[in-house]
């Protein structure tokens, strides 16, 4: 067990990158976590609680943790977890995120993830413009402190920086694809349909559709990873389609830059009762609205009024649709929710969290349309199973999004998002027949895992 894997909120990404880092590594690894609950707690506190429960072991090299743990104050605590390899991952980042409402201690949050990244040996971002927003913003936040300021921060943290892309393992969907995905499912995993199953190309032993679900870690096809250093001239070659986080950065810049109980969602699971006999049927599918999904989590920074103010102004227009709002709660959600709930009526076809990946996929590929309001967001997970399962993106041309996504599934405007859906209401059969023109292999573990497995394995530091 050389690595050890820390994680002081382990819920949704987060969990999902500790799981499958876990499953890659077997017996090689040790993963300790704190419940994805009362982040800002967990960010303050981790690290006393790490200090008293990881074991101890001559054996450990490597020490991963995402950057809501304190770090400097863990290896401060814990001197022998000084001496690994230290690599801290950012999922997101607190100089960038929006709040609510500015309150001094704000600052404490920023501030811990400096610290890490002063301690740390390398530090890892799920996309360039998370890598950017945070490095560029070092200066700023620091003069918020009132006098004897630290000088040059971002000159000491940037060469230890890299992008590494977060890596989604992509599930079998086929079996919950209806007819006219299908297509879209050949175009992005490049199979080919052989009567009622699919079939690989270049991989005659895979039969039938469930051979899909290992079909991108088994290819033979490999392609770049994504894996940037922070510095110029590095990392200039990339998969076709797919950005290399420089060139992503700079075309950002062109462009202008869930394991949820919550009871309000419990009581709507009941919502996810269409009859997949009659939408998988071609009959069913020439006459149905559209069907829109909104695959985040019920808090303040995915701007939900933004998202429910528009499909309440096409239900003014009278405009036929289906909406899915997915995505986990905790414990404080916004009161839109409700009231959007009662004002959409009969337009609701699933409300609240689902627990089985399996529900939730299902979903998504019933789905024609995803959507993301973000007012933050530094890589978007569900945005690309989204797509991976056949929905046509719409999200905001800013953030993340112009690095991850082709230019034409991007609006500036609440009203150009309005305007879109509109015609999309008026005419579903546009959004079923495209075929998505980005790329999303490049974002699967089967691309990535490589560059993980070689961050994890570097050799030992000569001091140990």
């Amino acid at each position: 067990m050389s690595v050890l894997l820390i994680e002081a909120f382990y819920g949704g990404s987060h969990k999902q990158l500790m799981d499958l880092l876990q499953e890659e590594l077997q017996e090689d690894c040790v993963l300790c976590t704190l419940p994805a609950k009362k982040w800002h707690w967990k960010a303050r506190t981790a690290a006393v609680y790490f200090m008293q429960t990881v074991p101890t072991s001559t054996n450990y090299r490597i020490l991963f943790a995402s950057s809501v743990l304190n770090l400097a104050e863990l290896v401060a605590l814990r001197p022998d977890l000084g001496k690994l390899k230290k690599v801290l991952y950012f999922h997101e980042n607190q100089l960038a995120y929006p709040v609510q409402k500015c309150q001094e201690r704000d600052f404490q949050y920023g501030y811990n993830q400096i610290l890490s990244c002063l301690v740390a040996d390398v530090v890892v971002f799920n996309s360039a413009f998370n890598m950017e927003s945070f490095l560029t913003s070092i200066g700023k936040f620091m003069k918020l402190i009132p006098d004897h300021r630290p000088k040059d921060l971002e000159k000491i943290i940037r060469p230890k920086c890299q992008v590494l892309y977060f890596p989604v393992r992509f599930p079998d969907v086929s079996r919950f694809m209806p007819e006219h995905k299908l297509a879209h499912l050949e175009k992005i995993i490049g199979v080919k349909r052989n009567g009622d199953a699919y079939q690989s190309e270049g991989l005659p032993g895979q039969q039938e559709s469930r051979a899909l679900g290992g079909l991108m870690k088994n290819s033979n096809v490999h392609f770049e990873s994504g894996l940037c250093e922070a510095q110029p001239g590095l990392c200039t070659t990339q998969h076709e389609g797919l950005p290399s986080p420089l060139t992503a950065l700079a075309r950002l810049n062109k462009s202008e830059a869930s394991e949820s109980t919550n009871p309000c969602q419990e009581e709507d699971k009941q919502h996810l009762t269409f009859n997949l006999c009659n939408i998988l049927s071609g009959r069913d599918y020439q006459q149905r609205p559209l069907h829109i999904a909104w695959p985040h989590r019920w808090e303040h920074d995915k701007d939900p009024e933004t998202f429910f103010k528009v499909l309440l102004k096409l239900k003014e227009k009278e405009l036929p649709f289906h909406v899915s709002v997915l995505g986990e709660a905790f414990t404080e959600i916004p009161d839109i929710f409700s009231e959007a709930k009662k004002a959409l009526g009969s337009s609701v076809l699933h409300w609240g969290y689902l627990p089985s990946k399996d529900d939730y996929f299902q979903a998504l590929c019933m789905a024609d349309v995803v959507i993301s309001t973000a007012k933050h967001e530094f890589f978007g997970v569900a945005m690309v199973e989204a797509v991976y399962c056949g929905c046509y993106p719409l999200c905001p041309k800013a953030l993340v999004y112009p690095e991850i996504f082709p230019a034409e599934y991007l609006y500036s405007t609440p009203e150009q998002l309005f305007k879109r859906l509109q015609n999309f209401c008026k005419r579903p059969d546009t959004v079923r027949r495209h075929l998505y023109k980005g790329e999303t292999a490049g974002f699967s573990w089967a691309a990535l895992g490589g560059k993980f497995r070689s961050l994890l394995a570097a050799e030992p530091r000569e001091d140990l």
